[in-house]
């Protein structure tokens, strides 16, 4: 699969409209959703969550999943993400329907973190 991800960017960075859509697989190579957006932290920068779609079946049904940035690992060779996530795990995430938008204030962000066994910072 080519490399679509580095073709508006350079070896380290990739602009935002190229990650957007971007698959996400489990370990095992299945195909978990696809990225639909990503949190930035206004101040530093930094993204803090890919939000991913997942669920449902032909996109109806669907729920936007939050998942801590650094649990994804880019793939050049699966042209996506992977995340070591089962769909067990996934699907108690916390997570929010695709007509709402949850604060994320440090309550929502410290479930998210905990939920996959990281701290808050």
């Amino acid at each position: 699969m080519p490399d679509t991800l580095n073709s508006c960017g350079t070896r380290d960075l990739i602009a935002s409209d190229r990650v957007e859509g971007t698959v996400v697989y489990d370990a095992a190579g299945e195909r978990l959703g696809t990225i639909q957006r990503f949190m930035v932290d206004k101040n530093s920068g930094k993204a803090h969550y890919a939000v991913m779609q997942f669920g449902g079946i032909m996109g109806l049904g669907n729920d936007y999943y939050p998942i801590p940035w650094e649990l994804l690992v880019y793939q050049p060779d699966q042209g996506g993400y992977v995340v070591d996530i089962t769909r067990e795990q996934l699907g108690s995430a916390p997570h929010y329907h695709v007509s709402v938008t949850p604060e994320y204030d440090r309550d929502y962000n410290e479930r998210i973190r905990s939920h996959y066994g990281l701290t808050y910072y």
